[in-house]
């Protein structure tokens, strides 16, 4: 016999709150949480349960009998089936609630920290077309709509040129018009995958691995550039050559047109040539007359004016008045490093990639900022007790971890130094939340600032002031 069907109906269920990775909580007769991929708190919905777990379940709405205040209407006409911005259809003032509502709790409830009063969250006044950059993947078998496959129509033009739908590898979605990027970012987009289907320049197939086009990269700044990248599957130089010199005749405002030809099992490009075919091989962003010099493989932050505003925040909270040594760990491109330079002795930068650590170096000394040191290497290898005897003992440490957080030993090494001040970045309150229980025998919180860095999405980032104990 198969296994019983142990999905449930729910009706009439009252949405209460938005909770982690942009899902809404309902409650279940049974008591248990429900949490609901496509509702709004405020809601009243019937919902259908996918996935049933010891403490919860997770569902979809599949019938609203009332909808909420809080809701609006989408601006993306993609907006039901790309998972790009799970939150368009919240008012982004609500948006913004949930948001510290959640940093605030992974604080209090998984860090078990005590609080300062909390300063309100720093909202985006762009709240679309802030990214600084975008990746979009090209398919000759794009999604298609469900009204496509129930038409019973033969669809004869598949090529896509688009982003992932969520959860399925190679599965694109055909991209018209997208909110996050400025123009000229959707024309550029469209005119190629006009061109392309219209020169007959294969698009690629991820299952099959075949086929020329494979992806293309979008770069903005504050300073007006714009770098194009398009990556390659195969080379075909006729082809190839058609549709860059199209690209660049087409917009010529492009200050940067390279491509990669990278024939490998996966599409990153941070192991490939990457040949740059017009213009420069870089653009720059500002930021308070620093000038930051950006590749096809830098990291920086993708929304440039929320990150000005993050910085200005940390280096507040770092409270640095000229004569501190101040470690930047996590450092990156050494963004934040430079940004805090002016008001610090000297600061030491410490990153994994390496690529990184030479985008700090070379910016360094665009800016001609001569106080600051970068290395690179395992964090928890690099920071160690002998790092800091041939460096010296922090007064400051200002800390940016990925998502994870940061090491356990990283954490110990910090332990044993005690520095009077901790800056701690996080694009995850709960790992944040981690880090800070391990810290707080010796450290107490003073401030809070959560920014929201990516709007229409859950996404924020947190900056926490910890003070040494006396």
């Amino acid at each position: 016999m198969g296994r019983k069907n142990r999905n449930k109906e729910f009706k009439e269920l009252s949405v209460i709150d938005a909770g982690a990775k942009g899902k809404s909580i309902a409650k279940a007769p049974d008591g248990k949480v429900i949490f609901i991929n496509n509702a709004v708190p405020g809601d009243v919905v019937d919902v259908q349960t996918t996935r049933k777990k010891k403490a919860y379940y997770e569902g979809t709405a599949t019938n609203f009998h009332e909808y909420s205040d809080k809701r609006v209407e989408p601006s993306c006409i993609h907006f039901s089936v790309c998972g790009g911005c799970k939150w368009q259809f919240m008012g982004y003032e609500h948006q913004l609630h949930y948001k510290q509502k959640e940093v605030v709790n992974n604080l209090t409830r998984l860090g078990k920290i005590e609080l300062p009063e909390v300063t309100p969250i720093l909202g985006s006044k762009e709240i679309y077309f802030y990214r600084n950059k975008m990746e979009f993947s090209f398919s000759d078998s794009r999604w298609l709509t469900q009204e496509e496959i129930q038409s019973g129509k033969d669809i004869e033009e598949r090529n896509a040129l688009g982003f992932h739908i969520p959860g399925m590898w190679d599965k694109i979605l055909d991209i018209k018009e997208c909110h996050l990027q400025q123009a000229p970012s959707n024309g550029i987009r469209n005119s190629i995958k006009e061109f392309a289907i219209a020169n007959n320049i294969p698009f690629f197939n991820t299952r099959n691995q075949h086929g020329m086009l494979r992806t293309l990269m979008i770069r903005t700044s504050s300073t007006g550039e714009i770098m194009v990248l398009i990556q390659f599957f195969e080379e075909n130089i006729e082809k190839r050559e058609l549709l860059l010199n199209f690209v660049a005749a087409q917009f010529p405002e492009i200050t940067s047109l390279q491509y990669v030809i990278n024939p490998k099992g996966n599409d990153t490009i941070y192991d490939q040539e990457v040949i740059c075919y017009k213009g420069r091989d870089h653009i720059f962003e500002e930021m308070e007359g620093l000038k930051f010099k950006i590749n096809a493989k830098s990291f920086y932050q993708t929304n440039s004016d929320q990150a000005y505003e993050l910085y200005k925040i940390a280096r507040d909270f770092a409270n640095l008045s000229g004569d501190e040594l101040v470690y930047d760990l996590y450092t990156g491109t050494g963004t934040i490093a430079q940004f805090v330079a002016a008001k610090a002795r000297k600061v030491i930068g410490v990153e994994a990639v390496p690529e990184a650590i030479e985008d700090a170096k070379e910016n360094a000394r665009l800016n001609n900022i001569t106080n600051t040191e970068f290395y690179a290497g395992d964090m928890k290898k690099v920071f160690t007790a002998g790092f800091i005897q041939t460096h010296g003992q922090p007064d400051v440490i200002i800390t940016d971890p990925p998502r994870d957080g940061m090491h356990k030993d990283v954490i110990a090494q910090i332990i044993g130094i005690l520095p009077q001040r901790i800056v701690y970045v996080s694009c995850n309150s709960a790992t944040q939340a981690r880090d800070l229980a391990l810290l707080d025998e010796h450290y107490k919180v003073t401030k809070v600032q959560a920014v929201d860095m990516f709007p229409q999405t859950f996404h924020v980032e947190n900056v926490v002031c910890l003070e040494k104990r006396v």
